[in-house]
């Protein structure tokens, strides 16, 4: 594997969909579950799936991706491992940003030409799930196929924004097509009676949905991107069929694409759960991320119901409920917490910075003493003073609290570093 096959991490656009928690971070950089980054998920797949080298492309406010990165990934220098960032970079042929998944993928093959490999798995980095890489592999080369797409069974009535497919008992694909809308067009993509035994019960009728994970041969991928294509969903994938041996391979494992603010919301409160969906308890298939040297997290006379929290954390005579404390989160007395997702502290202050910061008029690092905080996110290092009463309940998507509060999706967000003075009320 760690021969045959290169992992190519697609890092994502603007984040638009993510505003504001891609403020001043790119996709893959986003904190999740309290102490990880999304992209420590493809690349844990990977790893776990003795691939172990790994290119991660992206192109906006990479730097704090790059330390994650940087800090988290060391290799046996003789076992040939890596995980190398790829900006988008002017060159000779353009100076302009990727286009792109595909767009992105093209401007990096004579990067990808400095290895030796048969094989180029394309995966993206804002997705949360857990897949042995070595199945999808091995349905490659047993089908003979030019191309495999990672395909999902998704109830009609949950497709929207999907890529559909139509597949035959074989496993061939007969059809792609990139997110349709008309109901006639999803009808006919419905999986065959055949198919539907060799899937879990449901009683809803499916559609198998790409993944966005994609199994190429080297030179058929190479073929398809000699032209001006830009996406793989979009353009690659259909101009494909027909042309070339396109195949199936079924995932029926939790799958959960994190491309929206309501998306990332959901996706963590539901590792608050007592059974989540997503086990990051998996002894055999780690879930990998920066070591740190921190103490474990005290709680002190708190009402705590189904809760996550992560080390370094403090939480004094507060009430929680369902809820996510990333690492170094401070939580004030008499504070009440339900469903919210608290990202915590990059470092801890020193005497120094908190005195330096009360003269400023400034609260410190955390959430403060009597806050009332529903259905929110707030980010890293973000201060709340004292009394702050937060909730999106009533309040339409905008901006808030001049600019230090903004709901998107349903969901109220402090932004990274954002400073609300105390008895702010949202």
């Amino acid at each position: 594997m760690q021969r045959r096959v290169l992992a190519v991490i697609m890092g994502g656009g603007r984040g638009t969909r993510l505003h504001p928690l891609t403020l001043e971070r790119c996709k893959p950089a986003v904190p999740l579950a309290g102490k990880y980054r999304l992209v420590d998920i493809p690349i844990s797949n990977c790893l776990n799936s003795e691939i172990n080298r790994i290119f991660l492309l992206t192109q906006f406010q990479t730097q704090s991706l790059h330390r994650h990165v940087q800090s988290s990934y060391h290799f046996d220098p003789f076992g040939g491992g890596f995980v190398d960032i790829l900006a988008a970079e002017q060159t000779e042929r353009g100076s302009d940003w990727y286009q792109g998944t595909a767009d992105a993928v093209r401007r990096n093959l004579l990067h990808f030409r400095n290895h030796p490999h048969d094989l180029v798995l394309v995966l993206s980095g804002d997705q949360l799930y857990r897949m042995d890489f070595r199945k999808i592999v091995a349905e490659h080369l047993a089908n003979q196929a030019d191309v495999t797409i990672a395909a999902i069974p998704f109830p009609v009535s949950r497709v929207a924004g999907l890529g559909l497919m139509q597949v035959r008992d074989d496993h061939s694909i007969a059809r792609f097509v990139e997110k349709p809308k008309d109901p006639a067009v999803i009808a006919s993509l419905v999986v065959s009676p055949a198919l539907e035994r060799e899937l879990s019960p449901n009683p809803e009728k499916r559609c198998l949905a790409s993944m966005g994970i994609y199994v190429f041969n080297r030179a058929v991928l190479e073929e398809a991107l000699e032209n001006q294509m830009a996406d793989f969903g979009r353009e690659i994938i259909p101009g494909l069929l027909g042309q070339k041996k396109l195949f199936a391979h079924i995932f029926e494992g939790y799958w959960e694409d994190i491309g929206t603010v309501r998306a990332f919301f959901e996706a963590n409160l539901a590792l608050a759960q007592p059974l989540p969906p997503f086990n990051f308890f998996e002894p055999h298939a780690p879930i990998y991320t920066h070591a740190r040297f921190l103490p474990a997290s005290k709680v002190n006379k708190c009402q705590i119901d189904n809760v996550v929290i992560a080390e370094g954390s403090i939480i004094t005579d507060s009430s929680l409920k369902h809820s996510v404390l990333g690492i170094r989160s401070f939580i004030g007395e008499g504070c009440v917490l339900e469903d919210t997702v608290v990202m915590g502290s990059d470092y801890y202050e020193t005497e120094a910075d908190h005195a330096t910061n009360l003269r400023k008029g400034r609260p410190p690092f955390g959430i403060g003493r009597n806050c009332r905080i529903h259905g929110a996110i707030i980010d890293k290092n973000a201060r709340i003073g004292d009394g702050c009463v937060l909730s999106a309940r009533g309040r339409a998507d905008g901006i808030y609290a001049d600019g230090q509060v903004i709901i998107r999706d349903g969901v109220l967000v402090v932004p990274k570093n954002g400073v609300l003075p105390p008895g702010t009320m949202v």
